[in-house]
């Protein structure tokens, strides 16, 4: 290969080699194949307000295709091709990849070339001639009233963690927040008084979620109470975080997508729940319960924070149960007795 001359930014000046190194620990030539990658990734941050977590995944996977394209002797963007895009791809469907998994890879190297023909380094985008896996259609889980309940239930409220806990909770299903846009509250996003929290989403686009009652309550009680029992322990954190919402039991911003998985599991297992609930379950059992409830689905979109009103009506199809009972109750002709044989009907 041939060593390309490094690309130097107007804004930033040099090149800025951050993940690249993480990547390729060993000192490497940056050839052209691998130079533009933290660029990108500086792009999605600053332009496009992508969340740490959505950079790193970013980071990882065109990283990979990058080291899939030095194997096979590509130096220069310019020099890959569909046949290249389709050989990566196959490569994870041959190791049994999840469609879903393999489809998020192409739209991210499909989001990298965007960028690259922004930047005038390409000509074409190979990665949008090839078709993603077709996907199975599936249907959110979510749960019922009452295994909801049972789980807002389950915190137990005389302690600083459990009063958190039954906020973290009340949270996720009344307003139907992101795990992403949870750990991202802050004390100044949230209004007590109008019951309604500030909320950052994807691409860092800024909404408002409304409370219940019974959440406010929930987080009225951690703010008075729980937040400063667990700040105490760590007064550090008031200097170096002090605005984040939710701490750990250091007293520290909770920051760690795998705590909150932790704070779901241990209550499913306490309230005796069958299956495992996770902060997206929440948040479509959130978007179920409006819609049986008759909220408008456009309403219900607003709050769910969906760009795209398509996505939103993938919960019009969850519960055959709920959809018999709306017929059963409105077509005249549901609960009438059926015709006797050889009678016209």
């Amino acid at each position: 290969m041939t060593a390309g001359k490094p690309w130097t930014s107007p804004a930033t000046g040099p090149p800025f080699h951050g993940f690249f190194s993480l990547l390729f620990p060993h000192p490497v030539p940056l050839y052209p194949v691998e130079q533009y990658l933290d660029s990108f990734l500086q792009y999605l941050e600053l332009e496009r307000g992508a969340s740490p977590y959505t950079i790193r995944n970013y980071g990882a996977e065109i990283g990979d295709f990058i080291a899939f394209a030095r194997s096979q002797g590509i130096d220069n963007w310019r020099d890959v091709r569909v046949a290249h895009v389709r050989a990566w791809l196959a490569g994870f469907h041959h190791e049994e990849y999840h469609p879903a998994s393999i489809a998020r890879r192409l739209y991210e190297l499909r989001a990298c070339f965007r960028f690259l023909e922004r930047e005038g380094v390409v000509d074409s985008n190979p990665a949008a001639r090839v078709h993603p896996p077709r996907l199975p259609v599936r249907l959110p889980n979510y749960l019922t009233v009452e295994q909801v309940f049972a789980l807002l239930g389950a915190p137990d409220v005389s302690r600083p963690l459990g009063m958190r806990d039954a906020a973290i909770l009340e949270v996720l299903y009344s307003a139907g927040l992101r795990r992403g846009e949870l750990l991202a509250l802050t004390v100044q996003a949230v209004d007590l008084r109008a019951g309604q929290l500030k909320v950052w989403g994807k691409g860092g686009k800024e909404r408002f979620a409304l409370l219940g009652r019974p959440a406010v309550f929930a987080l009225r009680r951690y703010l008075e109470q729980g937040r400063p029992q667990l700040l105490a322990r760590n007064p550090a954190s008031v200097v170096r975080a002090p605005d984040a919402l939710f701490l750990n039991h250091r007293g520290r911003p909770i920051s760690s997508a795998k705590t909150v998985s932790n704070i779901l599991d241990k209550y499913q297992k306490l309230a005796g729940l069958p299956q495992r609930v996770t902060p997206h379950m929440l948040r479509h059992s959130f978007a179920t319960h409006l819609l049986e409830g008759g909220a408008n689905l456009r309403v219900v979109q607003e709050l769910l924070g969906h760009e795209s009103l398509q996505t939103t009506t993938i919960y019009t199809r969850v519960n055959l149960g709920h959809l018999r009972k709306v017929v059963t109750q409105a077509h005249p002709l549901a609960t009438s007795s059926p015709c006797s044989v050889g009678e016209e009907p």
